[in-house]
């Protein structure tokens, strides 16, 4: 009877270390899951974060573009005003200068 009760000691004792390995492992899957949650919820912050910037700079860009035009426009204006009064000037003649 001793040798039964032995045996079925290392028996419950080969089940509960595979148990403890089995909780063990679990921890440590739930551990890095909870981590990888962690690490996905900073990458969804950071795009968050990102997109609201892009918006922001392109925002931005679209005014700078649109003054660059508007500038471009306004230099092309001065510059046709400019060659009509040289033309002008040109068409005057010497004595009439002043």
């Amino acid at each position: 009877m001793a040798a039964l009760l032995e045996d079925a000691l290392r028996r419950l004792d080969g089940a509960v270390g595979q148990l403890e390995a089995a909780v063990s492992r679990r921890l440590e899957i739930e551990r890095r899951r909870g981590d990888l949650e962690t690490e996905l919820q900073i990458m969804q912050d950071d795009r968050a974060r990102l997109a609201v910037e892009l918006d922001g700079t392109t925002a931005r860009l679209n005014r700078a573009e649109s003054a660059a035009r508007d500038v471009g426009e306004r230099v092309q204006r001065a510059v046709g005003s400019i060659q009509d009064v040289l033309a002008h000037v040109e068409e005057v003649p010497p004595e009439r200068r002043e």
